[in-house]
């Protein structure tokens, strides 16, 4: 019975969320599967990805082949690097504590590399709302002057309109008189 890592689908339409699996090749992909190894979610940025390490190196030191994707993912978490070290460590040219010390570093190594981007992320998140806060500012005080203006010549025009009608009944009073 060919074993394979792949990932099975869950979620919602537009929303994929993926199980990491060790299942049958020969079985459907969301269908029966021999252990659940861990999860996958492409909807968070950066994806976020739980993976029982030592359950998927088991799976691989049994002859189970990764698909493309499970292999990406297997590599990104160190699952990869764990079963070349076991392999390093059987035929003699490592020990177990050498073996650990170097994946302990590459996972350290990881995990700072995951963080620089998070932050990177949060900063770009971070500028992006303070360069739209600023230019909302600047329209919002735009739109105040041009209020201001507005209500300046419309204060003109009540002006002009109240001493045309003070002029109005002075003009009507003269034309009496000159007609008179």
């Amino acid at each position: 019975m060919p074993v394979r890592i792949r990932l099975q689908r869950h979620g919602k339409k537009g929303k994929p969320f993926f199980w990491i699996v060790a299942a049958d090749a020969r079985s459907k992909r969301d269908g029966k599967f021999l252990e659940k190894i861990g999860t996958y979610n492409p909807n968070t940025n950066p994806a976020t990805i739980d993976l029982n390490l030592d359950s998927a190196v088991q799976w691989l030191h049994n002859g189970a082949q990764p698909t493309d994707t499970a292999k990406a993912i297997l590599s990104y978490k160190g699952a990869l690097l764990k079963h070349h070290l076991d392999g390093g460590i059987r035929k003699g040219a490592l020990t177990q504590e050498q073996a650990d010390a170097k994946l302990a570093a590459w996972l350290e190594a990881k995990a700072g590399k995951v963080d620089a981007k998070k932050e990177g992320l949060s900063k770009a998140d971070a500028d992006a709302k303070a360069k739209a806060l600023k230019a909302e500012k600047e329209a919002n005080e735009k739109r105040m002057a041009a209020q201001a203006e507005a209500a300046k010549a419309e204060e003109v025009v009540e002006e002009a309109a109240a001493e045309e009608t003070t002029e109005a009944p002075a003009a009507e009073e003269a034309n009496e008189e000159t007609e008179a």
